[in-house]
């Protein structure tokens, strides 16, 4: 598998991410105010889908470079690919 060149950006996001779930976990746990989770819960959210959104327009990037270079995929393999990950933004 080739390594996608926005992966390290993602992995980070995804772990600050992580670390906000946590904490909206003690606040649950600590009964905080449920405006205050909901915009914590928000921010996950958005930085998830960010991240999502990342990999998707990546792995679209690198895949259609190689079905238009000398790889060993065909163009319909990559467009049948192209469609179903689209299918996710």
């Amino acid at each position: 598998m080739n390594t996608h060149a926005a992966h390290p950006e993602i992995i980070k996001r995804l772990k600050r991410a992580e670390g906000h779930l946590r904490s909206i976990v003690a606040m649950l746990e600590d009964n905080r105010g449920c405006l205050e989770v909901a915009q914590q819960l928000q921010a996950v959210e958005r930085a998830i889908a960010s991240a999502k959104k990342t990999l998707v327009h990546d792995h679209i990037d690198h895949c259609l470079d190689q079905a238009t270079g000398d790889g060993p995929r065909s163009a319909n393999d990559a467009i049948r690919e192209f469609k179903e990950i689209c299918k996710y933004l």
